[in-house]
């Protein structure tokens, strides 16, 4: 059975005795609970601690209805799989998993591999013994969804005894309520000599016991694809990514208050800000955002309003975590602080933003020793907003006093325009030439902490930061180049410069904001197309029936895209994926049909990199999507389709584009670099919290010894505080670690709470130093007693 645990709160009231049959039989061999997450999420699309959180809520809920449960296998209808799966698994006390989805398939399949079973191994190195999809099992003809074995055809049969396979098993799972099945019949009219079985069963007395077929499956082994660029996904992407980042920042603000205040977070509450966002995962809203969730809402009507849910808890749960740090002040005192938090773990020195109030319009911020921060303030319907370059140690915070200042000194300026028209925009690191007659295309991109260089192709066929698509019922690629664009400063001082860039494209009015911040690489991007009507963007009308192979939502090529043509030479592609990072070994992306599908995912951020020159430029998106790159055009990001999709359904366009992106040009690999740093910081910025009566300190409560292992994770749970270290780049397999509050015991623990070793540590005037060794892509969680 594969069911959201959530649906026994309704059985429960609507059948109960069917309920309690289900709780007697639960408990028996011949029932099997194959996938427990909360919300039968995709995997591949979400963040690595979303996913640990799918598993850990959706066990835990599965307990309340049937206490004795047992998870032996994971098995999916779908495609739920990410490469790093297995460390998971395992940490959750599965043994064994299935990589077949044979009848749903509509959003993809995993790569055929191997035969009877194999071990399936995991970036960092754990194993699972797994059935895969057999390099036997072929996509089923005339099907744009199932492969041969979702009926244990005589083909798929025969097939895999031609393999080697003594006892092939194929999969098919019968959603709830529907009537046309047992699919192979049932008592002596069974098929093709089939037998049913569950998936543990079938493991402990038919598989073979062990295997020497290794496969260290790679992400691109995960044929997967939905509807890239469709405005409905894209912003469902935006919002569920937006959410991710408040969960994960409010799960650590607060356990920083508890380390430093003895804080406690309301555990139901921070649980349905989870489920919530779980909900907003859950595969059916990626897959299916239209359909009817209920009477008066679709998929994704309800997935704004629980990821808005979700946000807005975070935030007002933040607050309430540092408002447990307020202290009496003298009422002489008529200071405000800012308490600037830091949820990553390695030290920060960045542009830090917080809404005042507004009355105070000239504001003078100093830090912790009384010395003077620039700063500067803009006005905005919600109140004055401060900006200030705020310094914070990792996995801590920084305080800062703020009063209202006689007067402003004025901030340097320095945007300029050249003889043609074309701004000038630079910082202390990039220097930005934009094209005011060519769509306000980047020109040149010096670098200039790498020895200005220049990372712009001057001869490309496309411009750097083109928005270039094919508009179908036009015949016509139309692009942003085709005409000449405004310019509006937005901001101009030291620490951060601002620029608009006011054009169309195809007639339609575009705003693209650009932004340099002091003493960063990384360009911010802020797009937005305020579309007149429901233009089509794609490569052609598609007017055939759902059930075609052929598909016109597919090929990125055709679709409104964002290109990035460098000077590169060589180029190697790396993406991201939950607690994992793979180079790319593909020559294109393109792809037109269901049966040749390619792993073009971007979850957080692609890599273009040259190894001869050690040079390349990262690529950071607001929301997962798709991403372009071969041979006849330069890397891009999708950026909008409009036609018709997935079961004919009509994806259109119904108010403006808007997403956000950023770039980073630099030296050295993606880990070399910090690229997964940078990417963090970027999801998850520094949080300043304005509130008056706070002591004026800065603490830092967890210290790395240097980059690479990464704070995934700081919460409280089961009455002790839980740290989850990833090591995103294996540079350094093993560090010290410093925890800067007396403790009674540090254990080290799987993601079911089982207890692996007791961790020895070193207490020096209540600080606590010890060494963890983790590998590369893997974690490892701390249970800390005080």
């Amino acid at each position: 059975m594969e069911i959201e645990p959530e649906t026994w709160d309704t059985v429960k009231i609507k059948d109960p005795a069917g309920y309690r049959l289900m709780q007697s039989w639960a408990v028996s061999d011949r029932m099997d609970f194959t996938n427990p997450t909360y919300a039968q999420p995709y995997l591949y699309n979400i963040s690595g601690e979303s996913i640990i959180r799918q598993f850990s809520y959706g066990l835990a809920k599965h307990r309340t209805h049937f206490p004795d449960i047992q998870f032996s296998t994971y098995a999916v209808e779908e495609p739920c799989f990410t490469s790093s799966l297995p460390q998971i698994l395992k940490q959750f006390g599965f043994q064994y998993a299935v990589l077949k989805c044979p009848n749903t398939l509509w959003g993809g399949y995993t790569r055929a591999h191997g035969g009877e079973i194999l071990n399936w191994i995991g970036p960092e190195g754990t194993s699972i013994l797994t059935v895969p999809r057999y390099a036997s099992e072929a996509l089923e003809e005339n099907s744009t969804w199932q492969t041969t074995a979702w009926n244990n055809s005589l083909n798929f049969i025969q097939s895999a005894r031609n393999q080697g396979i003594q006892n092939p098993v194929g999969m098919c799972y019968q959603d709830a309520g529907w009537k046309n099945g047992p699919w192979l019949g049932t008592g002596n009219q069974i098929k093709n000599g089939s037998t049913y079985l569950t998936w543990t069963e079938y493991f402990r007395k038919h598989a073979p016991k062990g295997s020497k077929n290794n496969w260290k499956l790679s992400q691109e082994d995960l044929l997967v694809n939905l509807m890239w660029g469709s405005q409905v996904l894209q912003k469902i992407a935006q919002q569920v990514r937006e959410a991710e980042n408040a969960m994960s920042m409010l799960e650590k603000i607060s356990s920083m208050s508890n380390m430093d205040q003895g804080y406690q977070i309301d555990q139901l509450r921070l649980a349905e800000a989870w489920r919530t966002l779980m909900m907003a995962q859950h595969h059916d809203s990626w897959i299916v955002p239209y359909n009817k969730l209920n009477a008066n809402q679709s998929w994704a009507d309800a997935i704004k309003e629980w990821t808005a849910f979700s946000v807005r808890e975070s935030k007002e749960m933040i607050l309430e975590a540092s408002k447990s740090n307020q202290v009496d002040h003298n009422p002489a005192d008529a200071f405000m602080y800012v308490r600037v938090y830091n949820t990553l773990s390695q030290n920060r020195e960045e542009l830090v933003q917080v809404q005042v109030p507004s009355e105070m319009a000239n504001i003078a911020v100093y830090d912790s020793q009384g010395a003077g921060v620039q700063s500067f303030s803009e006005t905005s319907p919600q109140g004055n907003k401060l900006s200030f370059k705020a310094s914070v140690a990792g996995m801590g915070y920084s305080t800062y006093r703020i009063a209202v200042a006689d007067n402003r000194s004025s901030l340097e300026t320095s945007i300029k325009y050249d003889q043609h028209g074309n701004c000038i925009l630079e910082n202390d690191q990039i220097r930005l030439v934009l094209d005011k007659k060519r769509g306000g295309t980047i020109k040149s991109l010096i670098a200039k902490s790498l020895h200005n260089r220049e990372f712009i192709k001057a001869d490309a066929d496309y411009a750097f930061n083109e928005l270039s698509g094919y508009f179908y019922l036009e015949n016509k690629f139309h692009s942003s180049k085709d005409q000449e664009v405004s310019f509006e400063v937005l901001q101009d001082n030291a620490l951060e410069k601002r620029l608009a860039i006011k054009g169309q494209i195809a007639g339609n009015d575009f705003t693209q904001i650009i932004s340099l911040k002091s003493g960063q690489t990384k360009i911010d991007l802020d797009l937005k197309i305020d579309w007149k009507q429901d233009v089509r963007i794609g490569e052609y009308e598609q007017k055939h029936k759902w059930t075609d192979n052929r598909r016109a939502y597919t090929d990125d090529r055709y679709k409104l895209k964002i290109l990035f043509p460098t000077n590169l030479k060589q180029q190697q592609i790396f993406k991201n994926a939950p607690f994992d990072v793979t180079r790319s070994q593909l020559d294109s992306t393109y792809f037109g049909r269901w049966d040749d599908i390619k792993h073009n995912i971007i979850l957080n951020w692609i890599d273009v990199y040259d190894e001869k020159s050690q040079t390349g430029l990262a690529i950071l998106t607001d929301h997962t999507s798709s991403y372009l790159h071969g041979p006849d055009i330069p890397v891009g990001l999708t950026a909008q389709y409009s036609g018709v999709g997935l079961w004919g359904m009509d994806y259109k366009i119904s108010e403006p584009l808007h997403m956000k992106y950023a770039l980073i040009p630099h030296e050295f690999n993606w880990s070399k670099s910090g690229i997964s740093e940078q990417s963090n910081a970027w999801n998850e910025p520094l949080y300043g919290v304005f509130l008056p009566d706070l002591n004026l300190q800065d603490k830092q409560f967890i210290e790395l010894e240097e980059q690479g292992f990464e704070v995934s994770a700081l919460q409280e749970k089961d009455q002790e505080l839980q740290v989850r270290l990833y090591n995103a780049n294996g540079r350094k397999n093993k560090q010290k670690i410093k925890i800067n509050i007396p403790i009674k015991s540090l254990t080290e623990v799987h993601l079911d709470g089982q207890k692996v070793k007791q961790v020895k540590f070193k207490n020096k005037a209540n600080q606590i130093e010890f060494d963890l060794e983790i590998p590369q892509f893997g974690f490892k969680t701390l249970s800390i007693k005080r």
